[in-house]
């Protein structure tokens, strides 16, 4: 058994596909599949099951995948720390954050980290909630910036630090009927056109539980999953939004107004028991404490 077969058999696991994993894997289908096919003598079970119309994994491949991530992770954390050892800080920094996210200058961090460490390569995405939680929980991401609300406390890894807690207002455009007020509460937002984030997600569970706990019913015109098509739908006038006081700010075109009783949303930082010394660096960089 060596690294090249476990990445590889990881790459089949996500991509569902031979084919795509060996065009990731920058190598021809023949070889990735003999490679998994002594990967899989080694291990005396069949990884996936495959037919001519889907890859998928079996039982003992599904009880592969998390060991196997550890695995490379170990060997990655293992490269970084004799590197650092001789001075140098590098490897890859991944960080996944929400859209939304205004409790750090994350660009300003990542730009000075830059500067200091020039043999670190960044890569930052964009995810919801639970998307980052669960690459933080499977050892794909070193770093995430997340956003919950309070009851969802539980969801979080044992290492975090919370940045922010602050209330959600809504947001409406210059000309929306509800521009005027100085306050509303959540019975005027259910008789409005309300665009929110998709069913399922933390930015979701915020609102759909605050108006849970007031019993009263919404309909969510627009379901959208990025925080730019919030913003557009809103100017527009199709709709009001409710977002984080701290998003409403930033956007000063719109009109925000308090909302009384409303729902509140908590950000955090978060990161892997194991974490390699590149994004403890990059932690201690940015102000975050780690005890």
């Amino acid at each position: 058994m060596n690294l090249k077969q476990i990445r590889f058999a990881l790459a089949v696991a996500e991509e569902q596909s031979f084919t795509r994993a060996a065009q990731r894997c920058h190598t021809v289908q023949s070889a990735l599949s003999h490679q998994i096919a002594k990967l899989e003598e080694e291990l005396g079970c069949a990884l996936f099951e495959r037919t001519s119309r889907r890859v998928r994994l079996t039982s003992a491949g599904q009880a592969f995948i998390l060991p196997a991530q550890r695995l490379l992770a170990a060997k990655q954390s293992l490269v970084e720390e004799v590197v650092a050892a001789n001075g140098t800080i590098s490897g890859t920094l991944t960080i996944g954050t929400i859209s939304t996210i205004n409790a750090i200058d994350l660009t300003e961090k990542l730009s000075k980290f830059h500067r200091h460490y020039p043999a670190v390569n960044i890569r930052l995405y964009v995810g919801m909630s639970e998307e980052l939680l669960e690459d933080v929980r499977q050892q794909k991401t070193d770093v995430a910036f997340v956003g919950i609300w309070p009851g969802d406390i539980d969801m979080l890894p044992v290492s975090h630090r919370q940045l922010t807690d602050e209330p959600l207002v809504a947001l409406v455009a210059a000309q929306h009927p509800l521009a005027s007020r100085q306050r509303v509460n959540l019975q005027t937002l259910s008789e409005v056109p309300l665009v929110d984030f998709y069913s399922g997600t933390g930015a979701r569970r915020q609102t759909d539980r605050a108006f849970q706990a007031a019993g009263i019913k919404r309909h969510i015109s627009f379901e959208i999953d990025h925080i730019e098509w919030l913003e557009n739908l809103v100017q527009r006038g199709l709709a009001a939004g409710i977002v984080p006081i701290s998003t409403a700010q930033r956007l000063s075109a719109l009109v925000s107004i308090p909302i009384e009783d409303g729902p509140r949303r908590q950000v955090y930082c978060v990161w892997p028991q194991q974490l390699s010394r590149t994004a403890e660096r990059f932690l201690q960089f940015s102000g975050i404490e780690l005890t």
